[in-house]
């Protein structure tokens, strides 16, 4: 009995002191938890653009419609050189085979300004991790979608839609995160020129790495921040929670990283466009497609049997 009082006591302890050291290093300026709103209509540290809508239980992006972006941003330069960033979100709607197109989750040099890249700018500076969601998807592949995959750009580089980004990827994995019950979370790290992308998709409360690339380089004083798009294909995109850890880095040093150009040692082969293959007819256009095939039919045969009546008719007046 008291061994079992020890051991709930030593857990709840460590559970404290766990929780304790989280909030110390999180960086609540660059954090997004509930309760959204300040004072008034405010979110503080945070502004929003496009569609975005705040509600009590998340902020959703864009709503499971056409043509929609939208965006927010964290208005405080992250000075942290190394760090981690958790974000727990939902990406769901009515589409059960065909949906898009995605989401992304910036930290770059620029904020707040629209673009065709999952809403926001394209040649940006800095880093974009994709959660390409689009199931036609465009170009040559040897994966699945859901995507998600990481670009490093140093304003030089375009995101090419017409083959998903490919060609300027660091890296990727599948995830199956669309439609499901319980949250999902990426967690995005980077210290020492490295950046790993690990993923909590499958509710069992415990993140697996997606990938790491060595050899990248970030400055600091960039911007964190989440766009995402619907095109014909659409989905909600829904963030519940963002938060930034300090890591307590041992190659943390005095260099100044503001300095720094964005930059990669790698980058995925690339691949040469093919252009998507038409969809196939559902079965109702195809049924009323071959109904009207087959009424034209019918009538073609009705005129051909009236016709042939009329020269016959034709012919027995002319006999007699």
């Amino acid at each position: 009995m008291h061994k079992t009082v020890l051991s709930i006591l030593l857990s709840l302890i460590v559970a404290v002191v766990s929780n304790e050291w989280q909030q110390e290093y999180m960086k609540r300026e660059h954090s997004l938890i509930k309760p959204y709103q300040g004072k008034g209509m405010m979110v503080p540290f945070w502004d929003f653009q496009g569609i975005t809508l705040v509600t009590p239980n998340y902020v959703r992006v864009t709503p499971d419609r056409q043509s929609q972006s939208g965006s927010l941003w964290n208005s405080i330069p992250c000075t942290v050189p190394a760090w981690e960033m958790h974000v727990n979100f939902k990406i769901h709607g009515h589409g059960k085979d065909l949906f898009g197109d995605g989401m992304a989750i910036w930290y770059t040099k620029d904020r707040m300004i629209q673009g065709p890249v999952f809403g926001n700018m394209d040649y940006f500076h800095g880093l974009a991790i994709f959660i390409d969601t689009y199931s036609n998807h465009n170009g040559e592949h040897n994966h699945q979608h859901p995507f998600i995959s990481a670009m490093v750009n140093n304003g030089t580089l375009h995101y090419d839609h017409d083959r998903d980004g490919t060609h300027t990827s660091l890296a990727g994995c599948e995830v199956k995160l669309r439609n499901v019950y319980y949250d999902t979370h990426v967690a995005i790290r980077y210290e020492k020129n490295t950046l790993t992308v690990l993923t909590d998709v499958d509710n069992k409360g415990e993140f697996k790495e997606c990938f790491k690339a060595s050899g990248v380089m970030l400055p600091t004083g960039y911007y964190f921040g989440v766009s995402a798009a619907t095109g014909e294909l659409s989905d909600n995109h829904d963030i519940l929670s963002m938060r930034l850890y300090e890591l307590d880095s041992s190659d943390v040093t005095s260099e100044d990283r503001s300095k720094i150009i964005p930059s990669a040692e790698k980058f995925e082969s690339p691949r040469d466009h093919v252009d998507d293959p038409k969809p196939a007819w559902s079965g109702t256009k195809t049924f009323f497609v071959m109904l009207l095939i087959f009424l034209l039919i019918i009538a073609i045969a009705i005129a051909g049997i009236s016709w042939y009546r009329d020269q016959q008719e034709q012919a027995k007046k002319r006999f007699y």
